[in-house]
This record gives structure tokens, sequence and C-alpha cells, in this order.
């Protein structure tokens, strides 16, 4: 009884007991009886507590990222990284994200990719994050990759339209975006997608990568969001499962099947009875497996939230718009299960997103401070955003902007003109280098294919732009070519041509006195240059021929000084010229009178050694000489004791020089060789002018092969020494295999611009060797007409290659060409060139021997002949080229 009786108290309670819990009730009751009188104030309290913290952690956070750092990553043009670089330097980037202060909120710790383009370069790859991350983003693990720091990017010039757009994964929460191999790069679309930026119109386009560290509550978070959308479809399976079975259940009932089976099968008593219902089992939802619902979620390492955000702009209508589109395409070589896909909506022409008012305002915000709010799905894993972590590698197609090459502009002394070159937009521009850089270049592939033409446009327009230049054509077919368009009043001033293709007689030529120190030659100079040139041409050296080089030496010393001492006196027209080499050798009364102006020592070695030389030594000087006189018009051009050609001369006055050899025979290169050698000893002498006030000189030699063979050692030399006194040489030839070693290596080594046109694959492999395995020397051999593959220097960088069109004179100078005028710029030219009649030359040459020996005569052995040396000599005042 006691017992039932507790029980009854607790259940019932004491009233003391009663009256606690009515009072417990009455607060309770007017607790919420109080809160729905002033829930409009809770309400406003609350709103009030979370905008104030809020605003707290906006202003902490601008002011975190007020103090960033920037830096651009440059890579080199072999830049090749490795899977393991680019997920060393993705985990370097997440660890820079939280090198801020401890006290910036979270959405402050991240750290920015951009890649920015705006017409002027292909696509910059910049780097941005906390000021305390400077220690680690000051290098990088890739080895081919300069890290330079810049100031970040704080506002750019207004543009008149903006288009905004930010991305979110969509699709499985665990699921991953496609493996993009690293070659062809992955930038490539988004490379192509900016490619025809122009800058003139405004155009600017930049995506934005923010990279964190995943929180680990946020991970947490989302884990069991994932997991709880995987149970609840689950649930939802089973359900729909369940109402499946229901329904096809009923529908078996209903049919006469089932009552016929039931009235024909006796029940289980065996008294006639109807068989009990079967029972419908609803499935039960299947378990979830944790590991492949979580999927990338489920390892926390490496794994970062990204904020991917981008930004077209132009001050030209639907430029951005369609910039924008084209981006968004390139996004899509990531896409496989996720993919990125623009946020907001689209409801016909009304759209809704980071684009519109007021979402744009916050986009700017997080845009100018680099702060992050990403969408809730954007977790990835850094192997994911592997194509994203780095700069454009070798692999990527760069385009060429017009910021890259210079556009060429007719009468622009600073600009060299190379060819036409399609960009990216489609359109054709006229590409040029930089004078000054422009130092030597080579220009192989086969007949007709368009370097003799290049190498015209290129003369004519360094003409045009009052440009000094020598034009070397072994067939003189460039002359008829160049002519038309330089027939100019400004040109047939300075222009001069040397054509030794004469018919006849009455043809003209212009002379040339190789001895001559009438133009305040230095002796020693004009001796090695002759001599030099022989020695090239003839193949002697001094193992092969070394007294046929001490005997022209001693020879072309002699008569050097009887031309200074003719200067001396003021008779130039008593110089002797080359052909006098062999009376000094052979005749004895010349020989006497030329020892007359030789100081001791000279007159010592002709006394002693030369009397003890063997008649048949003579020879192998005096044939190749004579084989020069044999030709009348190398006789005439040579033979004259005063010659209009000085390549000095015409290096200083910026002067045209034409010269066409007649031919490529034994004769023909000999004269090529003094004339190469004289451009070197012409291109040396310029040390006595300040290197300010050098004029820059070209020499185009068309036809390497041909004067290769006559002075290699010569064209190899001016190649490696002429540079720094500002004259550049282009050299065309259809096998370089064919030129000489040393000319060969001097041309790649020095040349400044590399050019191929169609051919054969050993003739096209020595160039895009070069290249490395930018471009495929089968592709070369299929090239159209006019077309080259090229290589330039601008701004100390190799540009290319690239395929260029080569220009034609009348597409590029149509406006120049004066046919009319032709007759009157040959004669100007061989004015110039002191040309006379060949009969006339030749007449003057025969009787050269005897206006000397009378010179010599009235001179005699003077005291001043004696004291000075071959070193000195007067310079008439004359005119010259």
């Amino acid at each position: 009884m006691d017992t039932v009786t507790l029980m009854a108290s607790k259940l019932t309670g004491t009233p003391s007991d009663m009256r606690h819990a009515a009072s417990a009730l009455e607060t309770s009751a007017d607790v919420v009886v109080w809160v729905l009188d002033q829930w409009l104030w809770l309400v406003l309290a609350a709103l009030v507590l979370y905008g104030a913290g809020s605003y707290a952690r906006r202003r902490l956070a601008d002011r975190a990222t007020r103090k960033r750092v920037a830096f651009e990553l440059v890579p080199s043009r072999r830049f090749d990284p490795s899977t393991e670089e680019i997920f060393r330097y993705g985990a370097l980037l997440a660890r820079s994200a939280v090198a801020g202060p401890w006290w910036a909120p979270r959405r402050a710790k991240a750290v920015r990719v951009r890649m920015r383009a705006d017409g002027t370069r292909p696509l910059s790859y910049r780097v941005e994050a906390p000021a305390g991350a400077v220690h680690l983003l000051r290098s990088t693990p890739y080895a081919q990759v300069r890290c330079e720091k810049i100031a970040p990017v704080v506002r750019d010039k207004q543009r008149k339209y903006v288009v905004r757009a930010q991305f979110a994964l969509h699709g499985g929460a665990g699921s991953q975006l496609r493996e993009v191999p690293l070659e062809p790069d992955p930038l490539q679309p988004l490379v192509d997608a900016v490619a025809d930026l122009r800058a003139g119109l405004g155009d600017l386009a930049e995506v934005c990568l923010d990279l964190q560290p995943a929180p680990r509550w946020r991970l947490k978070t989302r884990r069991w969001q994932v997991i709880e959308a995987a149970r609840q479809r689950e649930r939802r399976e089973a359900q729909r499962a369940t109402r499946w079975m229901r329904q096809d259940f009923r529908e078996v009932e209903d049919s006469i099947a089932y009552h016929l089976s039931r009235l024909l099968t006796p029940g289980s008593s065996g008294r006639g009875d109807y068989p009990p219902r079967r029972v419908m089992m609803p499935p039960a939802p299947r378990r979830v497996d944790r590991e492949k619902v979580l999927g990338k979620l489920s390892e926390e390492a490496h794994l970062v939230r990204v904020q991917l955000m981008v930004r077209c702009s132009s001050n030209t209508v639907t430029r951005a718009e369609r910039r924008m589109q084209q981006v968004q395409a390139a996004l899509d070589v990531f896409a496989a299960r996720t993919r990125f896909a623009w946020m907001g909506k689209l409801w016909g022409p009304v759209r809704f997103g980071p684009d519109r008012r007021p979402w744009c305002w916050v986009f700017d915000h997080r845009w100018r401070t680099g702060q992050m709010q990403p969408p809730r799905t954007n977790w990835v894993h850094l192997d994911e955003l592997a194509g994203l972590l780095k700069p454009p590698t070798m692999h990527c197609r760069l385009p060429l902007l017009p910021g890259d090459v210079p556009g060429f502009r007719l009468g622009d002394p600073g600009l060299l003109l190379q060819g036409w070159h399609r960009g990216a937009d489609g359109r054709w521009r006229l590409l040029a280098t930089r004078e000054e850089e422009t130092l030597n270049e080579v220009a192989v592939g086969k007949a007709g294919g368009g370097k003799t033409e290049r190498a015209l446009c290129q003369a004519v327009g360094a003409a045009h732009a009052g440009h000094g230049l020598a034009y070397v054509d072994p067939h003189g077919d460039s002359w008829k070519r160049a002519a038309p368009y330089m027939a100019h009043d400004t040109i047939m001033e300075r222009i001069a041509r040397i054509d030794l293709a004469v018919a006849g007689p009455r043809s003209r030529v212009g002379c040339w006195n190789p001895l001559g120190m009438d133009s305040r030659q230095q002796a020693h100079e004009v001796v090695g240059a002759v001599v030099d040139a022989l020695a090239s041409a003839l193949g002697w050296s001094d193992v092969a021929a070394p007294r046929a080089i001490t005997i022209a030496t001693k020879a072309v010393e002699a008569l050097v000084t009887v031309n200074a001492a003719a200067c001396r006196n003021q008779k130039p027209e008593c110089q002797a010229t080359i052909f006098h080499i062999r009376p000094l050798l052979v005749d004895q009364s010349f020989r006497e009178a030329v020892l007359g102006v030789l100081d001791s020592e000279q007159v010592a070695w002709w006394r002693t050694s030369f009397a003890a030389i063997p008649p048949d030594a003579l020879p192998t000087v005096l044939n190749p000489l004579d084989r020069l006189a044999a030709n009348p018009a190398t006789y005439a051009m040579l033979g004259s004791p005063v010659g209009a050609y000085d390549i000095r001369a015409a290096m200083d006055n910026r002067m045209v020089v034409w010269i066409c050899p007649a031919g490529n025979g034994p004769t023909d290169r000999l004269l090529v060789a003094l004339l190469v050698r004289d451009l070197l000893r012409a291109g040396l002498s310029r040390r006595d002018v300040d290197e300010r006030h050098r004029v820059p000189f070209r020499a185009y030699l068309d036809e390497l092969i041909s004067l290769d063979g006559a002075a290699g050692t010569s064209i190899a030399e001016i190649l490696e020494q002429l540079r720094k006194f500002k004259v550049r040489v282009h050299g065309m030839t259809q096998l370089l295999q064919r030129l000489s070693p040393e000319v060969r290596a001097s041309l790649m080594q020095n040349s400044s611009t590399l050019s191929t046109t169609a051919g054969s694959l050993d003739a096209i492999r020595h160039i895009t060797n070069e290249w490395g395995d930018q471009v495929d020397p089968v592709e070369v051999t299929e090239l159209d007409r006019y077309h080259h593959y090229m290589s330039f220097t601008v701004d100390g960088r190799r540009v290319g290659p690239l395929q260029v069109r080569g220009p034609e004179l009348s597409e590029v100078f149509p406006r120049l060409a004066r046919t009319r005028a032709v007759g009157a710029l040959s004669r100007a030219a061989d004015k110039k060139a002191g040309a006379r009649p060949v009969s006339e030359l030749v007449a003057i040459a025969e009787k050269q021997q005897q206006r000397i020996v009378g010179f010599l005569t009235s001179v005699g052995r003077t005291p001043a002949a004696e004291s000075s040396g071959p070193h000195e000599a007067a310079s008439p005042t004359r005119r010259h080229l």
C-alpha cells in the first residue's frame, strides 16, 4: 500500500511541485508572448548585429588586401614543365594564400592567378598574394621561368563596355574536371580566344583564378551536405521504386489471369478456400558508399576552393560580349562530368548575374581587392587545375601582335621591310624590323622562291628612307627590276652603278683603281686588301703558295708607294694600277724607275731577294692578272689611274651602289674578290669615326655561292667584324651547305634574321634546325611561291619563326614606279660611277705605263721620297662616290 501511494505521489506530484511547474509554464508563456510582441525589434537587432559583423569583417578584409604583392612569370621559349613541377607550384600557391596577418578574415586569405591580354602581349601570367608571401613567390619551381616583381593591378583605364562573368562548378560534387594533357598546351584555347585583341580599340580580357586552402569546418559541412544529399536521393529512388511496385501489384491483382489463378488454385486447408494474397515487400534504400559519393572531397590534402572570374572590356560595342563568349568556349576544354558554368539567369533578353546591378558592385569589389567568396560547389584538387597553374609553354602557339613587330612605313629610316603576315584577326600586315637591330640576314630557298624579290624590296625601301647600300648581283637582272622604283630625284643624286656586262667598245663602264691613294686610304690597308683578295680568289696560303704571296705583297707595296708619291705631287693621273704588277716583275727599266721612289729597305729586297727568285715562280702571280687584262671590261675598269668608285665614301655619304659582275668565271671571281675585300677594308677604316657618327650601310650579296667561291674568307670576316662599324650583310643562297664552312658558320652565328622558302629537305634543315622543333621541314617544302618561314630580332628578343608572304615591288611600291625615268636613272648612276666608253678607258690603260715612267723620271729619288713612308699620302680635291 505504501508503494502504491509513493508511485501515485510521483505521478501526481506534491502541491509544491505542482506550483513550481505551473510557475515555469507561466514564465515560458510570458517569454513567448514577449517575443511575439517584440518580434520586430528583435529582428531589427539581429540585422544590426549581423550588419555590424559583416561591416567589421569587410573592413578588416579590405585592410588586409591593401598590401598585396604581385609577380609576373615570364617563360622562356623552351619552357616545358613536368607534372611534378606544376603540382609543386600549385602547393606553393596554396601555402602563399594563408600568409596574411592572423586577424585577416578568411575571404582575404587567397592567392590570385591573373591571366591578362590587352592586345600588346599574347597572355601575361601574374600571381598576386598577401604581402607576407613575398618570400614564397620570389622564386618558382620552374627552371625556365623568370619571376619579376611588379605592381599589382588596382585600376585599369576605363572602357565604355564591360562584361563580367563568374563561374561555378556544375556536376557531381565529388566528380573531377577533365584531365587535360600538357601537350598541346591547355592554355591554347584561351590564347586563341584573345589572339585578335586590338589595343587601339581598347580591348582587354582578364581571367582571374583565386585559390584558397580548404577550411576544415567548411569541408566537414560540405561533406555532410553531399552525403545527406546522396541519402535523400537514395530515399527518393526507393520511394519511386515502391510506387512503381505498388502500381504494378495493383495492375496484376486487377487482371483476369490473377483472379482465374486464385479460383483454380486450392487453399492451404484443402477445402477449396482461396489461396492467401501475396504480400508486397517495398525495396529499402541502398546504403550510401561514402568514398564513392564524396569522391575528391574524401581527401583533404591539396584540396582548394577556387573562384573563377572573367572580365572583358572594349571601347567598341559588342566586342566585349563576343570576347566573353570566346573565353567561355575556351574553358570548355576542362569540362567532363563537372564543368565551369556561368553563374546567373537568362530570361529571354533579360539577364541576371554578376554583370547586372547590384551584383556587379560585389563583383567589382572582389575583382579589385582579390577577396574570395566562391560558390559552395567550387572545390577542386590541384591536379585538376594543372593547365592553369603555369604560364604558356613551348607547346602553345602564341599569336604575333602588332606590338611584337612594327609595321612598315615607307620613308621611315628606323624600319626595314620584311614581308606580309596574316594576323589572328585575318588582316594582312606588312612587317618590318628595326634598322639598328637588323644586323645580318640569311635567306635560303630554291630559285624563284622570292629571296631576291624580298631583298630588292628591302633595298628600295632602304634607299627611299635615305640609307646607303651596296647590291652585288652577279647576274645583273636585279637592276632592271629595281630601277623603275628608284628613278626619283632624291636617289638619282646618290646612286652609282658598276655594270661589267658590256656589249661592245662603246658601252660605258665605271672605273676603279684598287691601288689608288687619292682618297686618303692607308697604304698598309690597301696593300693588305689587294693581296688578301688575290690569295682568297686563287687559293694561296702560307703553306701552299708562300712565294706567290711574298711577290704579290712586295709588288703591290711598291706600286702603292708610287701612287702615294704621285698624290703628294698632285698628279693622281700618274698612279699605277694592278696591271702594272707585270711590268714591275718582268720589265727591268720600269722596275728601276719604281725603285727610285722606294725607301732603302724596299730597294734592298728588290736588289737581293727578288733577284734570287727563279723566273718560273712569276707566272703564279702574273697569269691571273693577264686573264683580267684579257677582258676589255675589267681592263677598262681596273686600268684607269683615277677611279670614281670609292666604297668608303659611299658608306659615309649614304650612297646606293649597284655592282653587277659579268659572270661567275675565274676572271669575274678575282674581280669580286677585289671588291669584297675592299668592302672589308673600307668598313674597318671607319674606326677613325666616332661610333655615334657612323652611318649604317647595308651590303646585299645575291647568289652567295658564286661570291663565296671568290671571297669566302673576306665574307666571313665581314660578317664577324663589321657589325661594330655599322656595316650589315644580307646573304642569299639556294643551298646553304654549298657555302664554305667559315662563311656558313659566320652567317648562322651572326644573323639576326633567318628566312627560308620552299626547297629540298637537306637545304631547309640547316635553317629549321636553328628553330628546334617549332617548324616541320616537310611543311616548309610545301610552301607556296613567295612564302617564307622567318624569325626576326625585335627589342633584343627573337620573334618567330612565323609564316610570311614575301613582298613584291609592284605590290608594296606601286606609286613609286616611274618607268619613263629609268633612262635618266641609268645615266645618273653611270655618271656618278665615272663611267666612260670602254674604248676610251682601254686607251688610257694602254698608255698609263709611259705616263708613270715619265712621272718617276721627273721626280727621281728625292729626300722627301726617302723620308716619307708608304703610309702617308696627300688627297687632291676630287669628287668620289
